[in-house]
């Protein structure tokens, strides 16, 4: 069985939706799959400063923090955050730096990955983003899974390098296109990782 670890950052709840969706196609393709947040970095009062980001903690205060073995125990890993001036959020790219450890001991070679995204604007730096996430899986070692146009809602969802979603400012949910196509993702990294232990043994 592979075991996928989906490492999300969000500020307001819609990467952590996409994430949600990711897991159900994971599990779908019969992985074992952990849903993982990062530290947020952000001060308390920032974040009680705007009433979505303040319930979203708290609508995900049980979800469990990311750590090195998190990212040891998975076969295949899925990250994704928000885009900030189209790199990934300083939280997710915080955890990443941490990673220094394994990489050293080539603990992270051949693990399968893939990167997720969403953003407020249309052109806001959602494909520079998920690149920026690969930029990191090249260093690894690591074998990337996209979604590509492998299944027909990629040509409705317009997102070959990974999932992601247009919020409008945070004015939108992501949407079942949104969510399918991250179902299709997770299936599909999911699939592929079993397929590559399969060949390992």
């Amino acid at each position: 069985m592979a075991k996928i670890a989906i490492i999300y950052y969000s500020a307001t709840g819609t990467t952590y939706k996409l994430a949600r969706a990711l897991e159900e196609g994971a599990k779908q393709a019969g992985a074992e799959v952990r849903v993982l947040k990062v530290r947020e970095l952000a001060p308390d009062e920032a974040i009680a400063s705007n009433a979505g980001w303040s319930s979203h903690r708290l609508e995900t205060q049980d979800v469990p923090e990311a750590t090195l073995a998190d990212l040891e125990w998975a076969d295949g890993i899925i990250m994704g955050a928000p885009t900030r001036y189209g790199m990934p959020a300083a939280q997710l790219k915080q955890f990443i730096d941490t990673t220094g450890p394994l990489w050293g001991q080539g603990k992270l070679v051949n693990k399968i990955t893939s990167g997720f995204t969403s953003c407020a604007t249309t052109h806001g730096g959602h494909e520079s983003t998920i690149l920026s996430l690969s930029n990191t899986f090249y260093h690894w070692g690591s074998i990337i899974v996209s979604p590509g146009y492998a299944d027909p809602i990629q040509f409705q969802s317009g997102t070959p390098y990974g999932t992601s979603f247009v919020s409008q400012n945070g004015s939108l949910s992501p949407d079942e296109t949104a969510l399918n196509a991250a179902r299709f993702q997770g299936k599909r990294v999911a699939e592929v990782t079993e397929m590559f232990l399969g060949g390992k043994k």
